[in-house]
Formats: structure tokens, sequence, C-alpha cells
């Protein structure tokens, strides 16, 4: 998984502990933006209980045995002065190799290091952040309207990216540089995250798997142990999985009427 941003207010960081609960693993790959340092430099960071809830499932699970592995990201790339080192039980490194039940090898990264954008041009990224967090800010109470007509949760930013012809053609070049990374590396494939779009799919004769974010989507991408992967969207199985309890109390509340 990828693209936390804990010191956020765009964070959903409920729905995560309960993805963490719900699901365990041999080893956890964390895809980088874990964390949002850029956050902490403009105004401080936004930090509830339920993102120390968070740390403290990942602090648990490495206890009792998974291996964590936390590949850090633009947002978060103090850790980067601290690679090879451990946290809790967290490894902390540039990039990871993994090889899948399938026997392919596939390259982690975050991705920043491939965004032209955050290479070259710092501050307009950091603008684009800007605006990005206002997006986030607005997205609560448009939802909080949606919710007075039983409406689910939507993402306001997800849908101006989609809009938006140059953000629809960047995510296509991003996600060719990055098949292209692996192929000139050697690998099968690439797990990465930084662009908050969750995708499987074979580039010519590599794979690519962006594992999301926990802001616009909540995803993340598991490995079963056929070797498959499955890209997970947590809050869409949350929302079908309470439909048809929704329904179950209609019916009810209709006979008893």
């Amino acid at each position: 998984m990828s693209d936390i941003h804990l010191g956020t207010r765009g964070c959903r960081a409920d729905l995560l502990v309960k993805f963490l609960r719900s699901h365990d693993a041999g080893t956890i790959y964390l895809v980088g933006d874990i964390f949002d340092g850029w956050a902490l430099a403009r105004r401080g960071w936004h930090w509830p209980q339920e993102h120390n809830n968070v740390v403290q499932t990942l602090l648990d699970k490495a206890r009792r045995g998974t291996r964590i592995i936390f590949v850090p990201g633009n947002h978060d790339e103090v850790m980067r002065n601290y690679l090879g080192t451990h946290f809790g039980g967290i490894e902390v490194m540039q990039t990871a190799d993994f090889v899948g039940m399938n026997g392919k090898r596939y390259l982690v990264t975050h991705g920043d290091q491939f965004d032209a954008v955050v290479m070259n041009a710092k501050w307009l990224a950091h603008f684009g952040d800007t605006a990005y967090d206002f997006l986030i800010w607005l997205n609560p109470k448009i939802n909080a309207i949606r919710s007075l007509w039983g409406r689910q949760y939507w993402s306001l930013s997800k849908w101006a990216k989609r809009q938006v012809k140059g953000a629809v053609n960047f995510i296509g070049r991003y996600e060719d540089v990055l098949a292209e990374e692996a192929r000139r590396g050697g690998y099968d494939g690439v797990i990465c995250g930084h662009i908050h779009h969750a995708n499987i799919r074979e580039i010519q004769d590599i794979a690519y798997i962006n594992t999301g974010d926990w802001v616009e989507s909540c995803t993340a991408v598991a490995e079963h142990l056929t070797g498959a992967f499955e890209l997970i969207d947590w809050e869409e199985k949350i929302t079908a999985d309470h439909k048809p309890a929704r329904k179950a109390a209609r019916q009810s509340a209709d006979v008893d009427s």
C-alpha cells in the first residue's frame, strides 16, 4: 500500500485501520508517502487519534512477526536519510525487490523519481499539492450534503483528475515510464504508488501495479498464494457489505410499520 498521507485531513485512517485488522500478510510493503512531511513544513500536522491507531497497528503487526518494508516517497523523503535502518521492526529501503509466488521479480519504488514535475520543478509540485489539499478540504463538506440524500462517498479530487485531459495523459506516460524502468532493470514488473491511481495492467511484457492511495480511493494490492495479484478497493467493499444490512433494516422497518 502507498500514499496514506498520515498527518493530513484527507487521510482515511479509520478505514485503513479496519483494513489492516482484517488482513494479515507475511510481508507488508509501504510504498511511500506514508506520512506527509510537506504538510508539516507548510502549516503543521493534523494528527488525530486515528492516525496514531494506524502506526500502532503496523507496529503491532511487526512485533507479531510480519516483515514490514518502508520505501519512502517524496512527501516523506526525510526518511531517505535513514536507509538501511529499522524503526520498531520496520525496514527502510530506497527501493525493494519483490519475488512473487510465480517466481517473477518486481521492482518496488514509490515512483516520484520518474515524475518530471517533482524532479525538475519542485515549486510547481508544491503548488499542485496545495490545490489538491483544497479539494480534499472541500470534499467532506460536499459529502456531508450528499449523505442527506443517502449518497455514498464521492472523491472530488479523483473526479477532477479524470476530467482534465492533461492529467489522464500524464497517468499514461507515468505508467509507461515505470514499465520501461523495470524492463531496463531486468524485472518482470513494477509495483509503485505516487499518482493516486490504482491500477494493475500489462504493458507489453511488463506487469504494472500501482497500489493507489488512502486519500481518494482506499486501495491496496495483495498477492494470493496462487501468485495472482488483487487490487482491493476497501471502501467499495465496505459499502457493498453494508448494502444488504441497510436493505434488511429497511425491510424490517416496513414490516414493523
